[in-house]
């Protein structure tokens, strides 16, 4: 799963991917083609968006109700150190080394 994360958080070469984390270029290419078809597989019943506007509304109310959340919610910058190994490749647009990430969830 790690080494599908990684790839799917920055895609470039499978081979520097294999490097930085001890293995193959085949073994990340056969890695991330395992778990995104099995997440594909899966996909009708793990991912459900709203599709009405009622739905939408209702999901809006829950996360306010509950977690006191903006109705907009955007991608954000996590604070890391830098990595040892393709450390600069971790540096935002402020010259902060983060991991970019978005997630979305039931509030339930």
């Amino acid at each position: 799963m790690k080494i599908c994360l990684r790839y799917l958080g920055d895609p470039g070469y499978q081979q520097g991917i294999g490097q930085e984390l001890g293995v193959s270029q085949a073994t990340v290419s056969r890695t991330v083609d395992r778990v995104v078809n099995n997440i594909v597989a899966q996909s009708n019943e793990w991912i459900k968006f709203p599709t009405t506007k009622h739905e939408l509304m209702e999901a809006k109310r829950i996360w306010q109700s509950m977690y006191k959340f903006p109705t907009a919610i955007d991608c954000t910058d996590i604070g890391i150190q830098k990595p040892n190994r393709h450390g600069d490749e971790y540096f935002n647009r402020k010259r902060k080394p983060t991991l970019n990430v978005q997630a979305t969830c039931d509030a339930r």
